[in-house]
């Protein structure tokens, strides 16, 4: 090859018609896990959005749980601390189960902030929450193994295909804000090896109570205890409080260790900055939990090199400490969601009062309104009748310029008309602009 042109050497290398060769032979060219996979509804969603605003249309984006730098920046004290770790050369690798540093931070802040005392021991970092999760799974989960959580809910049934687990949803309602009672858990625990909650929940911005809470912690330890009686593995709880600093109206968070101190043995939380500090691109999270699982679980994300960057690392440790900093970020930074999703909410119960099919649930945390847009049978001016939520999702995008994401995203089976609104992205005067070509819309259909 030496001396040849560099032309006729790409020419005899050129794998462009083979790597596009992807639909012949499909079955065998994956595992059946990999082939079986469905991606992401959401990011499906926004990158047609994506498509439309670059082509010049103006559309109030509502689907990616995430944050517009332009609304809401990253918290400047964490910002600060990145840019200073930087510079020191905190940029070789960190240890695999997180910076010791940040680990003993993690202990602090919930000592501080959700009364619970953990050894270091019992935290190893990751590279965001999501890393978590599936550890979570992979590291408690044998194939064939029954998970229970609640729909809707966030990519739960897509982690139960990942590790081959058998899924259990349970259907909850409006009625009960979107989140499983006792007595529907206890239907399904029998036999169960994890359960999956999350408060404040994605997809609907709803929080749990204590008395419900309290209730399932009663019912997984009833049924350790049998399961301790008879020899069997224990029952185990994945606690997702990833949203835990966004509250609003000083509605407390909770934790299942904190009322019930004996969940301590079977609970793993699952946290990080990445909603709580408008810090989703840094991927910081962290898994706390009982020693042993944590030891066996970070072992997993050794393997797979599935933790946070030091220098992020670092930085967080010295932010996590800082309560006072903390407070000031979150003061304002709470402000500005709590307005922005009590917005929507307002606009639509005023278009719920002049009887246009729309409803939502009052915001209680994270960045989502739980909406409901159910013009179920009636047509736009050019097309088919609206009979499902897909039907109903696009044309409000159509005829409104607004983007949401249906419930059947998180799990949901039914066309009931139940889809989430993030905030994260929009600023006030896009929902103020977009509530009007919202009722315009819905005025129009016959």
């Amino acid at each position: 090859m030496i001396g040849r042109p560099m032309s006729e050497v790409r020419a005899r290398q050129d794998p462009r018609p083979l790597v596009r060769d992807a639909e012949r032979d499909l079955p065998r060219r994956f595992s059946s896990m990999a082939g079986g996979l469905i991606g992401s509804e959401i990011l499906k969603i926004a990158a047609e959005i994506r498509a439309l605003q670059a082509a010049g249309r103006a559309v109030c984006d509502l689907t990616v749980g995430d944050f517009s730098p332009a609304q809401f920046p990253l918290a400047g004290i964490l910002r600060d601390a990145v840019r200073e770790a930087l510079e020191r050369g905190e940029t070789n690798y960190p240890p695999a189960t997180g910076v010791l540093a940040l680990r003993e931070a993690v202990g602090r802040l919930y000592a501080r902030e959700l009364g619970l005392e953990y050894p270091a021991e019992s935290v190893v970092v990751t590279g965001g929450a999501r890393p978590g999760i599936y550890a979570v799974y992979r590291t408690l989960c044998d194939p064939g193994d029954r998970v229970v959580y609640p729909v809707p809910s966030w990519n739960n049934n897509h982690y139960c295909h990942l590790v081959g687990a058998q899924g259990v949803p349970l259907t909850c309602r409006p009625e009960e804000l979107f989140l499983p009672t006792r007595a529907a858990l206890e239907a399904a625990l029998p036999g169960a090896r994890l359960v999956c909650l999350n408060s404040p929940l994605n997809p609907t911005g709803t929080a749990i109570d204590a008395a419900t809470l309290t209730g399932v912690c009663d019912a997984i330890l009833q049924e350790n205890v049998l399961r301790e009686r008879r020899g069997e593995r224990p029952l185990y709880l994945l606690y997702d409080q990833v949203y835990w600093m966004l509250r609003f109206g000083g509605l407390p968070h909770l934790t299942p260790p904190g009322l019930r101190p004996a969940m301590a043995r079977y609970t793993l939380l699952v946290d990080g900055v990445s909603k709580g500090f408008a810090a989703t691109g840094l991927r910081v999270g962290w898994v706390v939990g009982p020693i042993d699982v944590i030891a066996r679980l970070s072992a997993l994300l050794g393997h797979v090199g599935a933790w946070a960057p030091r220098a992020e690392q670092v930085a967080t440790a010295k932010v996590l400490d800082d309560a006072a900093g903390i407070a000031t970020f979150r003061a304002s930074f709470l402000s500005e969601l709590q307005a922005r999703l009590e917005l929507l909410h307002h606009g639509l119960q005023a278009l719920r009062g002049e009887g246009l099919p729309v409803d939502s649930l009052a915001p209680m945390g994270a960045i989502y309104l739980a909406a409901r847009f159910h013009p179920f049978g009636r047509q736009p001016r050019k097309g088919a009748a609206l009979r499902t939520n897909e039907d109903v999702r696009r044309y409000l995008l159509d005829a409104a310029g607004i983007g949401v994401v249906p419930f059947q995203a998180f799990g949901s089976a039914s066309d009931e008309g139940w889809f989430r609104l993030s905030v994260g992205a929009v600023g006030k005067r896009e929902i103020e602009e977009a509530l009007p070509r919202l009722a315009s819309a819905l005025r129009d259909l016959r």
